[in-house]
């Protein structure tokens, strides 16, 4: 491996930094990939900083592909989460950096890309619009998702449903979404007329896959009545598992495939207690019940064991905290969000680490569904799979 690609190493996360003359580099790697000049495998040899870690294992990572759901849709086995590029995560990031971050992605092999109208909003599908262009859009297959106004509403009605669909497209630049999120389910209507409504835009050839967001097993049931979901996206990490009890069972049971958001826990699984001294104070998480001062000192213990055991294996907290996901099931890939080219590679190599079952059943006795402290949302901010049952169908008029 060049020895101008991995010098330093920050100390914080054990993460080789990133010079601009790496990074100018890298661009030019990941052109050239995207091109089919290089494979994914010769580009990882080229620009991975494998020796994150001495005790990692220095073979690259070739991201595997998997079947998301039952309805044909391929996908790399780890996505990337797009959202802090543009929104909550303290300001935005300059867009140069961030569509070379994207196609170091889609270069790297790690292709399914998760965005939505809201983040932003509307930055982030702009965003990914400008990445895909240059044949990038054969590459990827892009999620992106409906259901939160500008103004924090939610809806679900259909013509908003079609606008906000028609929206998304003419953003990305594309004539087809491949995944198509309900991000929020509108409590005001049956799920039964949204789906109706995504229906008819998948015969119209505007999506290909339907899927769904914060769903409760009941409201998942109903809309896979009407049309088959491919995929339910939840909140799913050592830091959030009641998703496990009723929610996991019943996507398996019909055939769903899962897609894990925020696996690190929005970075305390990376970083711990400590990463909420250097937070901006527009960040979103300063106001979120489990990053308060009282319950990440409580939930500081379950940070500590994780990193004694990612210590033990050689890897860092972050990769044991992803392979802990990757080894839930075949139907799972989590979308873990970064936006820094060092970080995504990390996360890439993740899934060369190798659990055993006593060592997930060790990890999860740190992670009880019922040790963490705190709420994952305040209830006034956004409903969640808890508060997503919808109307019958025969209540429905339409107005």
């Amino acid at each position: 491996m060049p020895s101008f690609l991995c010098t330093r190493v920050d100390q914080n996360n054990n993460a080789p930094l990133m010079t601009k003359k790496k990074k100018k580099i890298l661009h030019v790697m990941a052109d050239l990939a995207l091109e089919g000049q290089i494979g994914h495998h010769e580009y990882y040899l080229i620009t991975h900083p494998s020796i994150i870690n001495h005790q990692m294992a220095a073979a690259p990572v070739t991201v595997p592909r998997m079947k998301l759901g039952s309805q044909g849709l391929e996908i790399s086995a780890q996505g990337l989460g797009c959202m802090g590029m543009s929104a909550a995560y303290g300001e935005r990031k300059p867009e140069q950096d961030m569509v070379a971050l994207l196609r170091h992605a889609v270069a790297a092999g790690v292709t399914f890309l998760d965005t939505s109208d809201i983040y932003g909003p509307h930055t982030n599908e702009l965003l990914l619009g400008k990445a895909l262009q240059g044949g990038v859009r054969e590459k990827v297959q892009l999620a992106t998702k409906f259901g939160i106004t500008v103004t924090r509403e939610i809806s679900g009605n259909p013509a908003y449903v079609r606008a906000a669909c028609e929206a998304s497209l003419a953003r990305l630049g594309v004539d087809c979404i491949d995944l198509y999120y309900q991000h929020r389910i509108d409590k005001n209507v049956p799920v039964e007329i949204t789906m109706g409504e995504i229906k008819k835009l998948v015969q119209e050839g505007k999506v290909k896959y339907v899927g769904l967001s914060e769903a409760s097993a009941s409201t998942i049931r109903r809309a896979h009545a009407v049309h088959p979901i491919t995929a339910v996206q939840l909140e799913w990490s050592l830091w959030s598992r009641d998703v496990e009890e009723d929610i996991i069972p019943t996507c398996r049971e019909l055939g769903i495939g899962i897609v894990a958001y925020s696996p690190l826990g929005r970075g305390f699984l990376s970083t711990g207690p400590k990463l909420m001294d250097t937070v901006r104070d527009d960040d979103f998480r300063k106001n979120l019940p489990r990053f308060q001062p009282e319950n990440l000192k409580k939930n500081a213990a379950i940070f500590e064991r994780v990193s004694e055991m990612a210590a033990r294996k050689g890897c860092t907290s972050s990769q044991l905290a992803l392979a802990w996901v990757h080894h839930r099931g075949t139907d799972v890939c989590p979308i873990p969000g970064t936006t820094k080219v060092e970080n995504l590679n990390q996360n890439v190599r993740a899934m060369s680490v190798q659990l055993m079952v006593e060592e997930m059943a060790e990890l999860e006795s740190y992670a009880a569904m019922d040790a963490v402290q705190g709420d994952r949302y305040h209830s006034t901010f956004l409903n969640t799979w808890k508060d997503s049952e919808t109307p019958p169908l025969s209540s429905w008029k339409a107005t």
